[in-house]
């Protein structure tokens, strides 16, 4: 059975950090594109980042870049998200998603696999 299982979500203050993981079973992450996305309540799904499979080539919404890094440890079979220097408007489920292409794009409708989230707060 296909998996994606998502963690590291919580409550942070702004100007602080957390380490999202996406952990994958059943199939073996590096073969496929992954991306990260977030939805904030009544907002739509928005693509945060992306790495693909082929070069290890690393893709983010351009209002975050600088702030999100996303990388892979093949060896556990799991892709990271670290976000630094977070801020209130960060606040939304964050999901993982698994395209079955090696390449990024960064529109949820092209991932047939997904996670079910994980809550990031930005809040004092």
């Amino acid at each position: 059975q296909v998996q994606l299982v998502e963690s590291g979500g919580g409550l942070v203050q702004p100007g602080g950090s957390l380490r999202l993981s996406c952990a994958g079973s059943g199939f073996t992450l590096d073969y496929y594109a992954i991306g990260w996305f977030r939805q904030a309540p009544g907002k739509e799904r928005e693509g945060v980042s992306c790495i693909s499979s082929s070069d290890g080539s690393t893709y983010y919404a351009d209002s975050l870049k600088g702030r999100f890094t996303i990388s892979r440890d093949n060896a556990k079979n799991t892709v990271y998200l670290q976000m630094n220097s977070l801020k209130p408007e960060d606040t939304a489920v964050y999901y993982c998603a698994a395209r079955t292409v090696q390449t990024c794009v960064m529109m949820p409708w092209f991932y047939g696999y997904w996670g079910q989230g994980t809550q990031v707060t930005v809040s004092s």
